[in-house]
């Protein structure tokens, strides 16, 4: 049954009748009439016209029916600053806001720094915004990746030099003081993929199609040849990778091998330093 909506309500009235949570509701409700959080206050009075309930309603329709706010408004925010997203990349979550800190303290000043599949190119513009005198690359495989990561680039007045490579394959013998990645780590066997929003985020992105470790592996294999001595490698990877993460950095000669937390206690992210 597809959902629909009459005009002559107003804004006030259907921020607390429409079928989502409150903040899908308001979120939609901006997005569709074009109003800030707080225009959405001041025209609480606000009658929708039959053109604008009809959007409203469709808007609607789209998140009942499973497809992530974020695709439907075509923007997330990550690290404070907006982002533009579609369903070439993947959404920015919270969780990844932890590599962003641990690769800005870990960044020598003036240092070279490597995002790899940035995707959004969240992780590399949210480094470059903050450390603005760093050197930062990204690439990623995707064309369509690295439209939107460039826009989202200029958008935030982030410094990004953008590649197209498949993993280390266009990069040479150029090296960085440090190389950030959240690759694809979820196993094709999880239950996950044909869950939640996962099901409408890019398959490539989310999955190596095999364990949940091949790319990992690819990455920490390849990392020495591209780091400078004494260069940090930075992982995201998956609830219960954290051990097996260790152990690939550690079997390839990294040192002061550890993970790090995320804010519900998760650990998110492994690195090391090259000797």
């Amino acid at each position: 049954m597809s959902f629909s909506l009459e005009a002559g309500a107003s804004v006030g009235r259907l921020q607390a009748a429409l079928p989502l949570d409150a903040l899908e509701n308001r979120i939609l409700l901006c997005h569709a009439l074009g109003l800030s959080r707080v225009g959405l206050i001041t025209q609480s009075e606000r009658v929708l016209t039959g053109a604008e309930a009809q959007a409203l309603a469709a808007l609607v329709q789209r998140r009942l029916d499973g497809e992530p706010i974020a695709y439907i408004v075509g923007e997330r925010e990550f690290f404070g600053l907006p982002f533009k997203v579609s369903p070439a990349v993947l959404i920015p979550r919270p969780d990844t806001e932890l590599i962003v800190e641990l690769a800005i303290e870990r960044l020598p000043q003036d240092g070279r720094m490597l995002d790899m599949g940035t995707g959004s190119g969240a992780i590399a513009v949210a480094c470059a915004r903050s450390r603005k005198d760093a050197h930062v690359t990204a690439l990623d495989v995707s064309e369509d990746a690295l439209a939107i990561a460039g826009a989202n680039a200029a958008a935030n007045g982030a410094r990004v030099r953008f590649l197209r490579s498949d993993w280390f394959g266009a990069l040479e013998a150029e090296r960085f003081e440090l190389i950030a990645s959240n690759p694809p780590y979820i196993a094709s066997h999880d239950a996950h993929l044909s869950q939640g929003d996962l099901r409408f985020e890019p398959a490539g992105a989310l999955t190596d199609h095999a364990d949940g470790l091949s790319a990992l592996r690819a990455i920490v294999d390849g990392a020495p040849a591209h780091l400078a001595p004494g260069g940090w490698l930075l992982l995201e990877h998956g609830y219960d990778q954290a051990e097996a993460v260790r152990a690939l950095l550690a079997a390839r000669g990294f040192q002061e091998v550890q993970s790090w937390r995320d804010l519900p206690g998760i650990e998110r992210v492994s690195g090391a330093r090259l000797p």
